[in-house]
């Protein structure tokens, strides 16, 4: 492999030829083999940065033109948006569990920014930390970074897979209108509900999961960028805070706001705590759906056997003609990784040591984790799962009318005792809920079969 020297303020450094990266991000690839070429630092980090480098270095044109100039501000912009657009992915090797500020992953940034945009100018331009990082500090880029990164990852992954397992669950609720089955509370039988109002219960969850989703992007629009090294904003232009939201907002399309209190935006977490909190209630219902699916379609024979769900691949390598519901297993895997996520982010976020938190990096490491998983799994479970469940109807109306508990539509005409004594003597002998009313002397056949309507008990 054929290096070349690059030297930052502790001497010189070999870095690979064909390597954007300089000295820092050297040091940092060789003093941090933690989960190396595996869980390096999120690729939604790496793009925000290219995002925010161009906000930063428009505004520092705009504030500061004799050392931003228009030649730089060109070659960065075009350095800017090559990493933006993850074409220059592969010069980001860090691994996420370095510096609990990420500083190396800034200097990164700066390094492959300035020396891309000098091999743009053909000449040596930019200085990664005299002009890809003017007017900021790590302190304050990379916390900005964590929401742009948390903003673009759910707006982008978790939202529109929302969206089409709710679109989903509206068809199957059209398809299913006026289909009645037993309902089930505590895993015992219930009174009677129709399936699609339990498949509209699926769906309410995700609706509102998706409403307080939204409700947390609104504090993750405030960013740090423009507090430098402790909230002060040392060495920051008058203006900048508020140039550098501008600039992202115009160039993600995304509102974005200056943190009004850059003491606050530096050590605390909290945004991302509440956002992801957000995601973790997903997480729950995406649980309690995927269980409700495979509890339905347990069986074939000897479950539940309510609903069908698609056949994708053979569920044993002992056992022929297996087929076990995958699909809803990966939901709650998903759905177990999203919860731990949030206690490794609640402990990281409570590590605000006076100016700085220094848990960023494994904080948005398992921030975008979740937003990846949850979207990948819910556009899976909706393509391979959902999307083929058909109701085995026979088998609800069985069910349905082998309910004891239908006897609760009998309590007005009979009363909660007699009602009671009548299940349990249905129970008992094996017998129908007609049988045991009628042979108790609590109504007559006629009587009975004139108010027992499970139908219109939903």
């Amino acid at each position: 492999m054929d290096f070349r020297i690059e030297h930052d303020s502790m001497g010189e450094v070999k870095v690979p030829a064909d390597r954007y990266w300089g000295a820092q991000t050297q040091r940092s690839k060789d003093n941090f083999k933690i989960g190396e070429g595996i869980e390096v630092m999120p690729r939604e980090i790496t793009h925000a940065f290219g995002l925010l480098k161009k906000a930063a270095a428009i505004s520092n044109n705009k504030l500061r033109p004799e050392k931003m100039t228009d030649e730089k501000l060109a070659a960065i912009c075009t350095a800017c948006d090559e990493v933006a657009d993850g074409k220059l992915d592969e010069h980001f090797p860090l691994v996420v569990w370095q510096t609990g500020s990420g500083t190396q992953s800034n200097m990164n940034a700066n390094e492959v920014i300035a020396n891309r945009a000098n091999e743009i100018a053909g000449k040596k331009l930019c200085h990664p930390n005299d002009d890809i990082n003017m007017s900021q500090s790590s302190n304050d880029t990379f916390p900005t970074a964590m929401h742009i990164a948390a903003v673009s990852s759910v707006k982008n992954r978790v939202l529109p897979a929302i969206d089409g397992l709710v679109a989903t669950m509206k068809r199957l609720e059209e398809e299913n209108e006026g289909v009645i089955k037993s309902g089930r509370t505590h895993l015992q039988d219930a009174t009677p509900i129709a399936f699609s109002q339990e498949i509209s219960g699926w769906r309410a969850s995700l609706e509102k999961d998706r409403q307080l989703i939204e409700t947390s992007l609104e504090p993750l629009s405030e960013l740090a960028l423009g507090g430098t090294a402790v909230g002060t904003g040392l060495n920051t232009p008058k203006g900048f805070d508020t140039e550098v939201a501008a600039a992202l907002t115009e160039i993600t399309g995304t509102k974005y706001l200056t943190a009004d209190n850059k003491f606050h935006a530096l050590t605390s977490k909290d945004e991302i705590v509440f956002a992801h909190g957000a995601l973790k209630a997903l997480a729950a219902d995406l649980m309690k759906i995927a269980n409700d699916v495979r509890w339905l379609a347990s069986g074939p024979r000897l479950g539940l056997g309510e609903i069908t769900i698609p056949e994708n691949e053979p569920g044993s390598s002992i056992m022929p003609g297996k087929v076990n519901p995958t699909q809803c297993e990966a939901v709650t895997m998903v759905a177990v990784q999203v919860m731990g996520n949030d206690a490794a982010i609640g402990f990281a976020a409570s590590q605000g040591n006076f100016e700085l938190n220094v848990f960023m990096p494994v904080t948005i490491y398992n921030f975008v984790q979740s937003a990846r998983l949850l979207g990948d799994a819910m556009n899976s479970f909706n393509a391979n799962c959902v999307s083929g469940i058909k109701a085995n109807r026979d088998k609800m109306h069985h069910n349905l009318h082998n309910s004891l508990m239908l006897v609760t539509a009998l309590n007005p005409y009979i009363g909660y005792e007699n009602a009671a004594k009548t299940a349990k003597k249905a129970f008992a002998e094996n017998i129908s809920l007609k049988e045991a009313c009628v042979k108790l002397g609590f109504l007559s056949a006629e009587e009975f079969d004139k108010v027992f309507k499970p139908e219109e008990m939903v």
